[in-house]
């Protein structure tokens, strides 16, 4: 009973301070891809809502927020390899992956003592895809075409 209880508590342990870490580097990166993209295209191409303006907008802020879940899923994955709850980091970078999106369909396990940081994942997951639910919804309000447009 007492490795259970160990173990679990080390999940959380170095589970928390990666939850920290990406959401702050989430709502960092938010800001900065709308300070650095969004706004400055705002500014050139928004003076009408128009479907050009939309796609012009929205392309690039996808692919960053893309890169941005990337990189913090690669945060975990780190996490995986140094903790040796997978052996290399391709497969530490893909069950990453699929537990951040809770997509989970790669046949890929994290070392026994290790599974429920994965299952923590996933919640941080949900919480970065709120985050970034939100502010693409921001976005799109704020630039979807204008009716007639």
């Amino acid at each position: 009973m007492f490795d259970v209880v160990e173990a679990w508590s080390n999940n959380w342990a170095w589970s928390l301070p990666l939850i920290v870490f990406t959401v702050l580097a989430h709502a960092f990166g938010l800001a900065l891809i709308r300070e650095q993209l969004v706004l400055p295209l705002s500014l050139t191409f928004g003076r009408h809502r128009s479907s050009f303006t939309l796609t012009v907008i929205i392309v690039p802020t996808v692919i960053l927020i893309t890169v941005l879940h990337g990189l913090e899923a690669g945060v975990w994955a780190v996490a995986y390899v140094a903790l040796g709850a997978r052996p290399e980091f391709s497969s530490a970078m893909l069950y990453s992956l699929n537990a951040m999106t809770t997509y989970g369909h790669a046949e890929l396990y994290l070392a026994q003592h290790w599974r429920l940081m994965g299952a923590i994942e996933a919640l941080n997951g949900m919480m970065l895809f709120g985050l970034t639910t939100a502010f693409l919804f921001g976005v799109l309000q704020r630039h979807w075409p204008a009716p007639g447009h």
